[in-house]
């Protein structure tokens, strides 16, 4: 592995001279305590540093079992870490990735992972094939929502489809108050899965491949449709999702 030097490196809070450190902790009870430092420092509210980026290779040899840490936590940071498609860098590590990719669609399969967790693992198989910006737009199958404007009144949008209910509200919703009137909400219609192209196709049918019904449901409300309750407007709802991370 190539030698680095940590010091010239930055990450969150400055010098990354303490990321070789962190890394040599896993592997025993402080894990926990670990990941949450790492995740803070190198993936800080999703953003991405040089220090990061240097970390490929580390979290490559921890996801592929040949260093100790845990295969998922690595896996599903080193999918935040490469999601820019048109990075420069992704070239620089393309073997780490390759093996992430492998070990990420392993994990897919695995026995049983809870629905975020698949939803994360998935994000990352995204993340590595540089599929676009669905594997961080994905987010919002796990929060059960999405955000978003009109596309006809440019009215802010509301769209649940989870333990809330499943309905399209103006502005921000928050259970519990407000906006509980039924007939004051628009309605969000699921997608036929046999009608589904595309990526929705392809998201739903790794959902229900891999026997995650609760995931493979939400997908269809996610690349179903729904109807403006301010201006009756009828929009495809990944559309709009893939609008506003563009």
């Amino acid at each position: 592995m190539t030698t680095i030097d940590w010091h010239e490196l930055t990450h969150a809070y400055g010098s990354a001279e303490d990321i070789p450190g962190l890394f040599a902790r896993l592997g025993g009870t402080e894990d926990d305590d670990v990941w949450t430092a790492l995740w803070s420092s190198l993936c800080h509210q999703g953003s991405v540093y040089d220090a990061s980026w240097a970390a490929l290779p580390q979290l490559t040899e921890i996801a592929r079992g040949r260093a100790p840490g845990g295969p998922l936590q690595a896996v599903v940071m080193a999918g935040v870490i490469a999601d820019d498609m048109d990075d420069p860098r992704r070239e620089l590590y393309a073997r780490e990735i390759d093996e992430l990719l492998a070990t990420a669609r392993e994990l897919l399969a695995g026995p049983d992972p809870t629905a975020p967790l698949f939803v994360n693992l998935l994000q990352s198989v995204l993340s590595f094939e540089g599929a676009g910006i669905w594997s961080e737009a994905l987010a919002g199958v796990n929060s059960e929502e999405y955000e978003f404007e009109c596309p006809e009144c440019e009215e802010s949008l509301y769209i649940a489809f989870g333990g809330y209910g499943t309905f399209v509200s103006v502005g921000d919703y928050v259970p519990g108050a407000g906006d509980q009137d039924p007939e004051s909400r628009g309605k969000l219609t699921p997608a036929v899965p046999e009608q589904l192209s595309g990526m929705g196709a392809r998201l739903h049918g790794e959902a229900v491949a891999h026997g995650q019904a609760e995931v493979a449901r939400a997908l269809t409300y996610v690349f179903g449709e729904a109807r403006c309750p301010s201006c009756d407007t009828v929009f495809p709802v990944s559309q709009e999702v893939e609008n506003q991370w563009f």
